[in-house]
């Protein structure tokens, strides 16, 4: 398995990066260790999180995932084997989308102290904030890499246009740039990655770590009408893929999976590593036997005739 380069910087990543939005939400402590183990263990070595991951479940405050990956960074000694990456800017109880200096000195503390570790790989700003200059938020997260406590900072979420804005201030204060975005890309949502942050992500050499790379599930062949929506939690977001174009997608993997002998997941999931501007497509897994698909992915070849037959039965337009 080849690494690749994360943008412009030192790093290199495997060609997955784990979504650990899953932890403390659909996995407990003892389960997330071991998924973080063997993931490790197999010779990857990107994590994301986000301070905000799990807000969204009932009685949580948010940083749980953090905490689980701080948890087990302890018990261990695997965090020179690593690159964690982070994020910051979400609403963490102070009722609004936060990217000002104040908030970003306090989100990376409460960050560090969660996760136990002296530094962070990569600082994302999760959302955009647009009360706040971006003057002031790239000082801010500039200070945070000459401070050591953040190696590189990226974007997620943010609009093409902001991070050209972005890029353009941080060159004229020399000031750290941003080395990577988080775009949603998969096989179903290509429209928007496509037409807007393309010549973007190439022109400036950014990473690309793409979210919701299986389509919250749907990519993998688990729901095929409205029934299967029950079968986990991340059902009722999937419904919007139930149609003419998301069956016809499912049909096409199904045809390769049959040819190589894989599953639709690992399919999808080798689509975007053929995609020259992808880095590291973000994916999680709550089982062992979804890691493993998870993992074997980064070692399927499709050739040049799978990948225009994949592009021409997902085509948007």
């Amino acid at each position: 398995m080849k690494k690749r380069n994360l943008g412009k910087s030192a790093l290199s990543v495997a060609p997955i990066a784990f979504g650990a939005n899953v932890f403390g939400w659909t996995l407990n402590e003892k389960e997330s260790f071991h998924i973080l183990d063997e993931f490790v263990d197999n010779e990857f070595n990107l994590i994301d999180t986000a301070d905000t991951y799990s807000t969204w479940v009932p009685g949580n405050k948010g940083g749980e995932s953090e905490t689980i990956i701080g948890n087990w960074l302890k018990q261990g000694s695997k965090r020179d084997r690593i690159i964690l990456a982070t994020k910051c800017g979400g609403d963490m109880g102070q009722g609004k989308k936060d990217l000002s200096a104040s908030h970003i000195q306090k989100a990376v503390e409460d960050s560090l102290r969660r996760l136990q570790t002296d530094y962070i790989d990569l600082y994302q700003t999760h959302y955009d904030d647009l009360d706040t200059p971006q003057e002031e938020t790239m000082e801010a997260l500039d200070r945070l890499v000459k401070d050591g406590k953040v190696r590189y900072i990226g974007a997620s979420n943010l609009s093409p246009e902001r991070i050209e804005s972005a890029l353009k201030i941080s060159q004229e204060n020399n000031w750290a740039p941003y080395i990577s975005v988080q775009p949603l890309y998969n096989l179903y949502d290509r429209e928007k990655f496509e037409t807007e942050y393309a010549d973007l992500v190439k022109t400036h050499d950014l990473a690309v770590l793409n979210y919701y790379a299986l389509a919250s599930g749907f990519l993998s062949g688990k729901y095929r009408n409205e029934e299967d929506l029950n079968l986990s939690q991340r059902g009722p977001g999937i419904k919007k893929y139930l149609g003419e174009r998301g069956f016809k997608i499912l049909s096409a993997l199904d045809t390769l999976a049959l040819k190589y002998e894989a599953t639709p997941a690992r399919i999808a999931i080798a689509w975007l590593l053929h995609k020259p501007e992808v880095t590291a497509p973000i994916a999680s897994a709550t089982n062992q036997k979804q890691l493993t698909e998870l993992l074997l992915s980064a070692n399927l070849s499709l050739t040049k005739d799978d990948m225009k037959f994949l592009d021409q039965e997902s085509a948007w337009k």
